[in-house]
C-alpha cells in the first residue's frame, strides 16, 4: 500500500506491506504537488534496475534507496537482516507501486 502522509505541512510518501509494516518511507516535499510529479515520474521507471540502489551497513544489515532520474535518493527502506529479505522489500516496494494503491 502506499501511503500519502502530512506532517507538519511537509508531504512524504510511505510504501507499506500488505501486513501495515513500512517498507521504504520518502523524502519530505514541500508541497503535495512536488509530491504527486515525484509519483508520477518514479512509476514509469521502475522496471529500470538503476531505480533502486543496494547497500550495506557497516554492522551488516541491508537497505535499498529509490532513486529517481537524476540519481537524487528519493526514499530509504527499513533495515534488513539479510540480502533476501531487503530483495523481497524491493519486490514488495514495486508491487505497491505498479497497483497504484494509495490512501
Amino acid at each position: 500500500m502506499l501511503e500519502i502522509q502530512n506532517i507538519k505541512g511537509k508531504y512524504r510518501f510511505v510504501v507499506k506491506s500488505t501486513e501495515g509494516l513500512p517498507l521504504l518511507e520518502s523524502v519530505y516535499f514541500n508541497q503535495r504537488k512536488e509530491l504527486d510529479t515525484c509519483l508520477d515520474e518514479i512509476r514509469p521507471r521502475l522496471g529500470n534496475p538503476a531505480c533502486f540502489e543496494r547497500r550495506t551497513s557497516h554492522s551488516g544489515h541491508f537497505q535499498f534507496a529509490l532513486k529517481g532520474h537524476s540519481g537524487r535518493v528519493l526514499g530509504k527502506s527499513t533495515l534488513y537482516r539479510s540480502e533476501a529479505g531487503m530483495e523481497n522489500g524491493i519486490k514488495n516496494t514495486l508491487n505497491s507501486f505498479l497497483k497504484g494503491e494509495s490512501s
